[in-house]
């Protein structure tokens, strides 16, 4: 079962905060379309056959109107119910930016990049050891995610380890995550009641209801399931208060190969699949119309250790059937990529994330996640490596941009011009037109010559990526909420905030 249609022009549309780069998703798929086919099967199959444990009575309700039923201590959803969730959910979802300029329309073959992970720590930048992260912290990864043109959104990196207080902490996070950066901000509730109190900011700052309705420019990332097939009540709860709150949806699933999910790839994909519909189906029964966003995420484990290996081959792959099969069903759809289990920013770390997020980009993830500074299996941040990821997600990216095949670009007349004339194209017009327009050039690579490098302090890309980071945070001070509102959030929170033409 699959929605069709054609791509539209739409689908193509460049990134908020990337005018450049229109990359386009969904040129690789793992498996074949009846493979794809046979796994989406599976996974409804296990919804409407197994079921799920652990459902609150809110839910559950809803699912047994829709046609459900109960056996033993399962839900059982109707396939009715799974089926026009798929059919007819919304195939766009708008997540807006505080600024217009950072829009993201999610679906089609459209790709964002950004961060995530709610690490417990924090890359010391003079030492390079761990330490417990802040909500200082989490307003520094906000700043700095704003100043990267390829960090298209912000999800909460960082955990606030200094509030003890669960509503004080939900509140103070989506306030320094909001004050932080003027792109689209994704956050979590822990409890349903703390989302009123973050709807109530968000109405606020967007100058009333009806206008965050409109453009909403914070979501909720909501893991509804604790793997194998069972829900956790609470946010279950929370995920209906956010629908109600007009407050964008991902229902997220992080289910671990081999340990809370099947040892086979195809086993543990399909499970995640299953475990993501009973969000996905939960938010189309409450209303239809309601914003969600699929989030799958199978990840791998090394059986070996135990840990969590994200930077696998394997788990790329899970990662690009899981994303197979969203395109399949037509579904807007988010997953982790990125998450290096090196504890720096290294050649390990270079190509585990280079992998798994081209992986994604490719199968046709919509949002990429933890795609920008998470090391050590998600366990940490760090800010040298939020920028130096910055150019990794540029190329990888650029890489994405379909080239237009006419025949200006294909040159033939060039080509014979150039044989027959000077044998070299870089004096020509069009050359130097283009060196900008068709070209992206790093921050904190090195394209130097040998010499150059050789008679310059050798810095590797990780020393400059720092040095870069402590520049763009010293300097990077964003003021695009309400005057009013940043003051007041400003001595509630004890966030420091300078204008950026104060900044020393």
């Amino acid at each position: 079962m699959a929605r069709r249609g054609r791509r539209s022009s739409s689908d193509l549309a460049a990134p908020g905060g990337l005018p450049d780069l229109r990359a386009q998703g969904g040129s690789w798929a793992p498996v074949s379309q009846a493979d794809a086919e046979a796994l989406a099967e599976a996974a409804i199959d296990i919804l409407t056959r197994v079921g799920v444990s652990g459902a609150p009575e809110c839910l559950t309700q809803v699912i047994l109107q829709a046609g459900g039923s109960v056996e033993g201590d399962r839900l059982i959803y109707p396939r009715a119910l799974v089926e026009d969730a798929i059919l007819h959910g919304p195939n766009e979802v708008l997540l807006a930016g505080q600024s217009p300029t950072h829009d993201m329309l999610v679906g089609g073959s459209r790709v964002f990049t950004g961060t995530g992970g709610a690490a417990p720590n924090v890359v010391d930048g003079d030492t390079g050891d761990f330490r417990p992260s802040t909500l200082s912290d989490l307003h520094k990864a906000a700043r700095l995610a704003d100043a990267l043109p390829h960090v298209h959104f912000f999800a909460r990196s960082l955990v606030a380890r200094d509030i003890e207080d669960p509503a004080e902490f939900d509140l103070a996070t989506a306030a320094a995550s909001l004050m932080g950066t003027s792109k689209h901000v994704m956050v979590q509730a822990t409890d349903p009641a703390h989302v009123g109190l973050i709807a109530a900011l968000c109405y606020q700052i967007a100058g009333g209801e009806a206008v965050f309705r409109k453009r909403p420019f914070l979501s909720l990332n909501i893991n509804h399931a604790v793997p194998p097939l069972r829900l956790h009540a609470e946010s279950i709860e929370v995920m209906a208060e956010a629908v109600r709150a007009g407050i964008p949806v991902h229902c997220n699933v992080f289910g671990q190969l081999g340990a809370s999910s099947p040892v086979t790839v195809a086993g543990s994909v399909a499970q995640t699949l299953a475990e993501t519909l009973a969000g996905v189906a939960f938010v189309h029964a409450v209303d239809p119309r309601a914003p969600r966003i699929a989030g799958p995420r199978p990840m791998m484990t090394d059986l070996k250790t135990g840990g969590m290996a994200g930077g696998a081959g394997e788990q790329a792959m899970a990662t690009g059937l899981a994303v197979q099969v969203m395109r399949h069903w037509g579904m807007p759809c988010s997953v982790i990529a990125g998450a290096t289990d090196s504890k720096q920013p290294d050649f390990q770390a270079g190509y585990e994330k280079a992998l798994s997020i081209d992986t994604a980009i490719r199968a046709g993830a919509n949002l990429v996640t933890q795609a920008a500074g998470m090391q050590a299996g998600l366990m940490g941040v760090s800010f040298a490596a939020m920028v130096g990821d910055n150019d990794m997600l540029g190329a990888i990216l650029r890489a994405n941009v379909p080239p237009d095949i006419t025949t200006e670009t294909l040159a033939l007349d060039a080509i014979v011009e150039v044989v027959n004339g000077d044998g070299h194209f870089l004096g020509r017009p069009e050359t130097y037109a283009r060196m900008r327009s068709d070209f992206l050039y790093p921050d904190v690579a090195d394209r130097s010559s040998v010499e150059d490098w050789s008679a310059s302090d050798r810095a590797d890309m990780a020393t400059r990526a720092g040095a870069r980071a402590r520049d763009l945070m010293q300097a990077h001070w964003p003021a695009h909420l309400p005057e009013a509102v940043l003051e007041a959030l400003t001595r509630r929170y004890g966030l420091e905030h300078r204008r950026s033409d104060d900044a020393d």
